[in-house]
């Protein structure tokens, strides 16, 4: 069978899980229509501002409107994050103190927050180097949260502050669900009332009904050039929830004393709002875009992660190439596959923050915007290919068609 045969029939195959992807879309649209509606959501608050930024009502309003829709009591949502991991890392520090501990309590985090912690990299100015304890409890051998294991370790009165991951990261675990989340919430807190619980977020938005805020976490963080900025929003991060816990997130981003106080947008706010308007959309886009190439992919034999049918916790598919060139192969086709800089070949390099050389292909029309199809993998066995995004399903079939055609070339 050739692929456009194949590719019709894995479309047939996905018809029933691209109808759950839509109605978790329209439930999710709803929610964000409401809270603009309710905030009263006007044209000049689109308007750019500069200064300090005091009293910036275009600024001040979407943060209201990004903590109703994200069940928060606060909402910190900036330009000046130069992406998620900025914005973990500051939710992280957020009211840690010399001598407490930070737990990760689903396995090591994301690479980049390693350096942050001071696992890897050597550099300056990490936490451990700040006197900040690290504690880790890894995953069950089916990639679920060990709960009797965190509640030993979170019981600890230095345990100030538990990290989830809810997405899987370079690992081959499935993401976590809201349910997952929720259940390490209630552990977290039922041994340890001191201690909060932060969710990176990254990849997970609006792939559920509800969000890990509205689960029990105290604290989420994640990249505006991801799922919540519905393609649109041109650089930054976000961290909501508890209020108190947002405020010191923000002492991190600028200052003691300043906080979020501060903080204009020359270029204005409607590419933000407009993003958030589209995120719930373009999610269920790049969802149907993992569902398909999930099907693809397992119809052709390559391991794929998770199942085209199973649930899906973020927008993350995995696959399993085995060969180095075989991983190179599918990102340049992904590449070849792009609306912008389609001729370029993507080679590993040394990027910042990973200790394997990374492939990746981003041909888009936001700089590294993952919500936009890109792909990307460590060059190390199995040689996964971590693919994400598609800003319409079509033009994302359209991309994984390239890909696996650049296979068998």
């Amino acid at each position: 069978m050739d692929i456009q045969e194949l590719a019709k029939r894995a479309q047939r195959d996905c018809a029933g899980v691209f109808e759950k992807i839509d109605a978790v879309s329209e439930a999710n649209t709803a929610k964000v229509l409401r809270a603009f509606q309710r905030h009263r959501v006007s044209a000049p608050m689109f308007a750019g501002t500069n200064g300090y930024g005091y009293d910036d009502l275009g600024r001040d309003t979407l943060e209201l409107v990004w903590a109703e829709v994200f069940g928060a009591e606060k909402a910190l949502v900036r330009q000046n994050f130069v992406n998620g991991t900025h914005a973990i890392a500051a939710a992280m520090w957020a009211g840690l103190r010399p001598g407490d501990t930070l737990l990760a309590a689903t396995g090591a985090p994301y690479d980049t927050l390693q350096s942050v912690i001071g696992l890897t990299g050597g550099y300056p100015s990490t936490m451990r180097e700040a006197g900040i304890g690290y504690a880790q409890v890894d995953l069950t051998e089916e990639g679920k949260p060990d709960l009797a294991a965190i509640r030993t370790a979170a019981a600890d009165p230095a345990v100030r502050r538990v990290e989830v991951q809810r997405s899987s990261g370079y690992a081959t675990r499935p993401a976590l669900s809201i349910d997952d989340i929720a259940a390490v919430c209630a552990a977290v807190h039922e041994v340890n009332p001191h201690a909060t619980v932060l969710v990176d977020n990254c990849y997970g938005e609006f792939t559920d009904t509800r969000e890990p805020t509205e689960a029990g976490a105290d604290l989420i963080a994640g990249s505006l050039i991801k799922n919540p900025g519905g393609g649109l929003a041109p650089t930054g991060g976000y961290v909501a929830g508890r209020a108190e816990l947002v405020d010191a997130a923000a002492m991190r981003l600028t200052v003691p004393g300043i906080g979020g106080e501060c903080g204009c947008s020359p270029f204005g706010y409607r590419l933000f709002y407009q993003g958030l308007f589209m995120a719930p959309h373009v999610t269920a886009q790049a969802l149907k875009t993992a569902v398909f190439a999930a099907r693809m992919t397992e119809l052709l034999g390559y391991r794929s992660r998770p199942a085209f049918d199973a649930p899906r916790s973020d927008i993350i598919q995995s696959i399993d190439f085995g060969k180095p060139e075989l991983l190179e192969k599918f990102c340049r086709g992904i590449q070849a596959g792009s609306p912008v800089d389609a001729f370029v070949t993507p080679e590993a390099w040394d990027m910042p923050g990973y200790e394997d050389k990374v492939i990746m292909a981003a041909g888009t029309f936001v700089s590294g915007a993952s919500i936009e199809l890109s792909c990307d993998g460590p060059m190390r066995e199995p040689y996964t290919a971590y693919l994400q995004g598609g800003l319409t399903f079509e033009s994302g079939k359209l991309g994984i068609l390239t890909a696996l055609k650049a296979l068998t070339a």
